[in-house]
């Protein structure tokens, strides 16, 4: 089971670069868009953990889902020094100012899990388009026909549109033969769950409750999409989503949540500890181990590496426990005995 377990945990890389051991007592900024959603905290743990095991300096700002407040927040974290930033946008376009800013001071840029469009900002994140593929595996595995909605994003996160551009290449077949409809789908400003609650109860609403699934694009736009099926006695048709959040996780023991795309924040965090602290080391963006180059979708060529996603289903939740991201406890609350293995 530990082999699978290995296999499974999202590409657990252990980066190294030419030169030799690293200078420490350098200061790492990070620049986060918000940290009302689980999974940044568990994001930041690991990146601060492994700044300060290399003898780095953790710095950071909370922007509170402010684009304009991160602009200053990252020109707050210049002013302290930092040698290298990481930054997760909150607003892809409205950051530009404040990369060129870093840029132009000689600051190396890791774009952190959303997509920066400049060829001088380093990308990391886990395969976005992949993960739009999974969800819709797993929801059309479980209802291969009938009105589907598709509750998505935020539009100013280009994240959104990787999920949908992957979500329409598995469903494109089976809408073209007429097998899936699509009934309804919306953005998600900030990605926040009572929005997607909002646009969900909207769909519901122009289609008299006749929705047979929904794929939803993160596990907070999940968790708003199942609170407006319950409502409407709907719970249990299937829902995707991505994050691994515990919440999701535990609704897809209880059979509301059909999956949640794994994406292992810890080495996420890791990694990017690791690229910033190189990157700020005068390390050459293509040096990076494991670095690809990336078109974006405004033309630009960046350095990028790209994480493996895990499709977490109640076929293999016992992985997200054996792994230590979650307690079987949390994992298993309220889940009637027998119903589930991995709460066996």
């Amino acid at each position: 089971m530990k082999k699978t377990i290995l296999a499974l945990s999202c590409a657990v890389f252990s980066l190294s670069f030419a030169g030799g051991a690293l200078a420490k007592d350098k200061t790492i900024g990070v620049s986060w868009s918000n940290f009302q959603e689980e999974r940044w905290k568990t994001d930041e743990a690991a990146m601060k953990a492994a700044i300060e095991a290399a003898g780095d300096k953790y710095i950071s700002a909370d922007a509170q889902s402010s684009a304009a407040k991160q602009l200053t927040d990252v020109e707050a974290l210049i002013a302290q020094g930092a040698d290298a930033l990481i930054i997760l946008a909150q607003d892809a376009s409205a950051i530009g100012p404040a990369v060129e800013k870093a840029v132009n001071e000689g600051i190396p840029v890791v774009g952190y899990d959303r997509l920066i469009e400049n060829e001088n900002a380093f990308y990391l994140t886990f395969d976005n388009k992949e993960v739009g593929r999974m969800q819709a595996r797993e929801v059309f595995k479980v209802q291969p026909e009938g009105n589907y909605a598709f509750i998505k994003g935020s539009s100013s996160d280009p994240n959104a549109d990787f999920l949908f551009s992957g979500q329409m290449e598995v469903l494109k077949e089976a809408m073209d033969s007429g097998k899936i409809k699509n009934v309804g789908e919306a953005y998600t400003d900030g990605w926040l769950p009572a929005n997607a609650q909002k646009n969900m109860e909207q769909i519901l609403t122009a289609n008299n409750n006749e929705i047979d699934a929904v794929v939803a694009s993160n596990d907070g736009t999940a968790g708003g999409v199942v609170a407006a099926l319950t409502a409407q006695g709907l719970a249990g048709i299937p829902v995707s989503g991505q994050d691994g959040d515990h919440a999701a996780l535990n609704r897809v023991a209880l059979g509301t949540q059909t999956v949640s795309v794994w994406k292992d924040a810890r080495e996420l965090g890791r990694n990017a500890a690791e690229i910033a602290s190189a990157l700020a080391e005068g390390t050459e963006m293509s040096a990076i181990a494991n670095a690809v180059k990336f078109t974006t979708p405004g033309g630009k060529e960046v350095d990028a590496v790209f994480l493996t996603p895990v499709p977490v289903t109640k076929d293999n939740l016992a992985a997200v426990v054996d792994a230590g991201w979650i307690s079987k406890e949390a994992l298993c609350q309220g889940v009637a005995a027998g119903s589930v293995a991995a709460c066996n």
